[in-house]
């Protein structure tokens, strides 16, 4: 069988993707990504045809950074490069489409073109619910305000990208128009399946998602051979377990000066780190011997030889801490991140998040202090990384996707 997956978004939700789409080749089937130039060298690596889609992921990220708004504008912006960049007919020699929530935007168009079923995959829990609102938003602790959350979020984004969409069904695709309604739903009216991507020993599942929405497990890559440059191998090997300190593609506007609170912390605390640069290009300049500056390494090697893991909270870099088993404090930047902070505290298996903006030197060395010290926290880190490994996310995920091939147009 043959699936065509449209992903658009930052390397921690593409990622997974490719790492699902790994899995799908892997059990005999064909695999095309649509998603931005960047992504094509991954999409590769994990033997997935690559569709290219015109757009910067790094500057989404920074668009992101001034709010939810700034994003879905400038992703409004590029509506009909995206259009444009989907008009091609190959695009309907598939069997499935999988596309990201929120919405499934410009594929829910596809499939109803071609006639192919469609679900939807997220990595984050974005289906409605009264449990929790709708990512980005307040917490509004009454169900009924919590799922008004994803109404308005819904008909927010809709309104930036209707025209776009309604022209493009019009104009190259031959469909009439359609109310957001209908577009939250397959073309026969049935809801449209969803596929999420994390455990629900993380985020238990609540108890009004209908049937049709799936949890599977994280959907982490297979084990690969790793070789250590020298330089970390010799830091590893030369002293205690250091702590990783990593924002990921989020983008710091004052790197020198985040650099230094990091160095201050880690002064006042007496303790060894690998700082790794990411797009906020943290850990540049002068470093003492007990910090090591990385590029590019993977998490699923590095994490479990650390002591403490300081991260941004991003879904794919909370799935590898709390694989590792080792406890983490997360410092939220914006949208999902800060829900990722609070569930790994209600969990115990790390401290109180510090949002970015109210990140001191100070804070930070009390949390790193607070966790070393705090033993329960480790036993359970511990003990739910093991069952976070016993799990098979991406086994669970294609089977259950091959299931849905059968389900028929927009299924």
């Amino acid at each position: 069988m043959h699936f065509t997956f449209i992903a658009l978004g930052s390397r921690g939700d593409i990622q997974p993707l490719i790492h699902l789409g790994r899995g799908l080749v892997a059990a005999g089937h064909a695999v095309r990504l649509a998603s931005f130039p960047p992504f094509a060298e991954a999409a590769g690596a994990a033997r997935l045809a690559f569709h290219p889609i015109a757009g910067d992921p790094r500057q989404l990220v920074r668009q992101a950074g001034a709010g939810m708004l700034a994003l879905v504008r400038t992703f409004n912006r590029l509506g009909a490069d995206f259009a444009r960049d989907l008009s091609d007919p190959r695009l309907g020699e598939t069997d499935l489409f999988v596309v990201q929530l929120p919405l499934a935007l410009y594929a829910r168009d596809l499939a109803e073109r071609f006639r192919r079923p469609l679900v939807q995959a997220a990595v984050i829990p974005m289906v409605p619910t009264g449990t929790m609102p709708m990512m980005g938003l307040p917490d509004l602790r009454l169900p009924g305000l919590n799922r008004l959350t994803y109404r308005l979020g819904s008909r927010l984004l809709w309104q930036f990208y209707r025209r776009v969409i309604h022209r493009w069904r019009r104009d190259t695709l031959g469909l009439p128009p359609i109310s957001l309604a209908r577009y939250a739903l397959r073309p026969d009216g049935r809801p449209l399946p969803v596929v999420h991507g994390f455990s629900p020993l993380v985020v238990p599942r609540p108890a009004d998602w209908p049937a049709h929405v799936r949890e599977t497990g994280y959907w982490f890559p297979p084990a690969a051979p790793w070789e250590a440059p020298d330089a970390l191998r010799r830091f590893l090997e030369t002293g205690p377990a250091p702590l990783f300190i990593g924002f990921g593609s989020m983008p710091i506007r004052r790197p020198a000066e985040t650099t230094g609170l990091l160095l201050e912390a880690l002064h006042r605390t007496g303790q060894r780190a690998i700082i790794h640069h990411g797009w906020g290009e943290i850990g540049r300049g002068s470093l003492p011997d007990s910090v090591l500056p990385v590029a590019e390494v993977p998490y699923e090697w590095l994490f479990p030889r650390m002591k403490m893991i300081i991260h941004h909270g991003g879904s794919g870099t909370t799935a590898f801490a709390l694989r590792a088993g080792v406890p983490s404090l997360v410092i939220p930047f914006l949208f999902d991140q800060p829900f990722w902070g609070h569930r790994l505290h209600a969990l115990g298996v790390g401290p109180h998040p510090i949002p970015f903006r109210r990140l001191t030197a100070e804070r930070l060395a009390r949390a790193i202090e607070e966790t070393l010290a705090d033993t329960g926290m480790q036993t359970r880190a511990a003990g739910l990384g093991v069952r976070i490994r016993d799990e098979r996310g991406v086994e669970t995920a294609v089977r259950l996707i091959e299931r849905m091939v059968s389900a028929g147009p927009g299924g």
